[in-house]
């Protein structure tokens, strides 16, 4: 930490602030301690600094199956693994008594855990805040005159209010908040797993000389309605589809999945994308959650340098030619699926490119942004298509994604598909 050009000394700053502070490495040992920290825990900085914590303030061996240690390193690694703040509830871990009188002292900490997260977005240092509750536990409810409620409210022994039961209520609290956890993890791993079977394999990419990349919104269970696919359908033909489903979630994901099927399956038996997604929208008709999903369709075919393509209300595929000049592929472009009252035959179209040309198909969370227009975001993509087209589809999915700002999480779903043509 050091004095910036505004003149502020964040140094002195964090030292003087009054909540107890301590800083950590990815591996838990202390980077940094403000007064505040070192004065709670009754240790020189020159004891904490370069230290891990558990080696600091280890197990009370006199106490074994304590679960405050436990805990803390539990919040840890959620901190790590989430890249977002951890709050603890009451707990009880006794510390070393500082000095040459030995022992533990038994101690209630209210910890938050916050990550410090670099320009990646992954977590560089664990921010460790944390409120000296034993006085509050052991003299402030002292005097019940000032609680009410009886029967299932704090129970009052010998004119004081038990601390087991208050650190008893504290860890029914945890508890239940762990099982919410378990619960979301298991959910999670649905999720994934579900996820997994919808997409299609890497298989047709690689031929293909392709490259995607699936980005939930951030706070989602990595699960959303977008979708993309990619079939070969002859030595020289293949064919590439994205969607998005309105909404997100596991029941979005849902409705994804069986659209997803269907558009594949019709991929491979209709005469070109618009016969393709006018069989889609039939389908989707009778899909509780599908109305208003968008979708297109490119069939691409290397031996002719000719892309044919249908969209239902989706946003414009973009062909970047070899240089660097940069269009919208717009001219076949419809209602999203089940909007009209009946099905009616979907517009198509058909251009050529230039081998060495690079096609990219996108859902609007990669371009659209709450607080401007679309066109911004198109034109942001079509700079950074544009400035990348000579690397390999890997590094230009890489590299637009960054540019986007896709790497610091969005409020909405995004797929992506780049083609190296």
């Amino acid at each position: 930490m050091s004095e910036v050009s505004g003149g502020i000394d964040y140094a002195a700053l964090f030292d003087a602030t009054p909540t107890p502070l301590s800083v950590l490495d990815r591996d838990f040992v202390f980077v940094e301690a403000n007064q505040a920290y070192l004065e709670i825990t009754g240790r020189a900085r020159g004891e904490l600094i370069g230290r891990h914590l558990f080696d600091v303030f280890p197990v009370n061996p006199d106490d074994p199956d304590a679960d405050g240690p436990r805990n803390l390193l539990a919040s840890f690694r959620r901190v790590l693994e989430t890249g977002k703040p951890d709050t603890m509830v009451l707990q009880r871990y006794d510390i070393p008594r500082p000095g040459a009188e030995g022992g533990y002292e038994e101690r209630y900490w209210s910890p938050v855990n916050t990550p410090l997260l670099g320009e990646d977005g992954s977590v560089l240092l664990i921010v460790n805040r944390v409120e000296d509750a034993t006085a509050y536990v052991r003299d402030s409810l002292a005097h019940p005159t000032s609680l009410t409620g009886t029967g299932d409210g704090l129970r009052a022994v010998g004119g004081k209010v038990a601390e087991a039961e208050l650190y008893a209520r504290a860890r029914e609290l945890y508890e239940h908040n762990e099982r919410l956890r378990q619960a979301h993890a298991r959910e999670h791993e649905v999720a994934l797993t579900l996820q997994k079977a919808m997409l299609p394999t890497h298989m047709p990419l690689e031929r293909r000389n392709a490259a995607v990349r699936y980005r939930p919104a951030q706070g989602s269970l990595n699960v959303c309605g977008d979708w993309y696919d990619m079939i070969n359908l002859s030595e020289d033909r293949f064919a590439v589809a994205v969607g998005d489903v309105v909404g997100r979630g596991l029941e979005a994901a849902s409705v994804m999945g069986q659209l997803r099927s269907a558009l594949s399956a019709a991929m491979r038996v209709a005469d070109g994308p618009a016969q393709a997604l006018y069989g889609l929208d039939l389908y989707a008709r009778s899909l509780d959650g599908a109305l208003a999903t968008t979708a297109v369709k490119l069939d691409i075919d290397t031996h002719t340098h000719t892309l044919t393509y249908s969209s239902a209300g989706h946003l414009p595929p973009m062909l970047c030619h070899p240089d660097g000049y940069t269009e919208l592929l717009d001219q076949a472009t419809d209602v999203p699926l089940a909007a009209r009252s009946r099905p009616s035959h979907r517009p198509q179209a058909i251009t050529t490119y230039v081998p060495g040309s690079t096609l990219i198909l996108y859902t609007d969370g990669l371009v659209e942004r709450r607080e401007e227009s679309i066109d911004v975001g198109l034109k942001r993509l079509s700079e950074s298509l544009a400035r990348h087209r000579d690397l390999g589809p890997e590094e230009i999915a890489d590299n637009l994604l960054e540019d986007l700002g896709m790497n610091r999480g969005t409020a909405d779903d995004a797929a992506l598909v780049v083609i190296k043509l």
